[in-house]
């Protein structure tokens, strides 16, 4: 069966999310080459697209996938929730843990349980996305800072705020942090 790769792709990335453009800073390309394979002008190599999907992230065989999306489930166990890693991991002192309920690309909303062990810390550089987030903290303790704003936020307290504001998360605290959050559409 013939697949519409361009089509394809589009669909995935505005299901997940994604502009052109932050698709291409994701996976490392310009915007221009997410745009002519969108549009069909260019049919990438399998290496290229592989490089592509890594922005989403998705693998070549889930792309290609022809098989129907799984019913909608109502209820996760605590053992169903997916384990996702995001470069943040990757580039803080301290580990940082998101366990996603159910399958963001199916859905505008996107539900994590987050933890972040002392130290961990999104980056130096701001975080900025086409989102709008929320989270309740469950345990420990948690320093949010949104554009110039720096709050410290403990058991029970919450926020809520346009994911286009540049922010960071941070726990420079001697205890692990738990939070709940959300994030329409999805970002990770």
């Amino acid at each position: 069966m013939d697949v519409d790769v361009g089509a394809r792709l589009r669909s995935i990335r505005e299901a997940n999310g994604l502009s052109q453009r932050e698709l291409a800073r994701r996976a490392g390309v310009t915007n221009g080459t997410i745009s002519l394979i969108e549009q069909n002008h260019s049919s990438p190599s399998v290496a290229s697209l592989r490089k592509v999907l890594q922005g989403i992230p998705m693998s070549l065989q889930e792309f290609f996938s022809q098989e129907m999306p799984p019913p909608d489930r109502i209820v996760f166990r605590s053992e169903d929730l997916t384990e996702i890693t995001h470069e943040l991991q990757r580039k803080s002192k301290g580990a940082i843990a998101f366990r996603q309920v159910g399958d963001a690309r199916q859905h505008g909303l996107q539900i994590l349980h987050e933890t972040y062990d002392p130290g961990a810390d999104t980056g130096r550089t701001l975080l900025q996305h086409e989102s709008e987030e929320g989270g309740i903290i469950i345990s420990g303790r948690m320093e949010l800072t949104v554009e110039d704003e720096r709050h410290i936020l403990g058991p029970g307290d919450a926020y809520l705020f346009d994911s286009r504001r540049p922010h960071r998360f941070r726990n420079p605290f001697d205890e692990p942090c738990v939070l709940i959050s959300a994030c329409t559409p999805p970002y990770l």
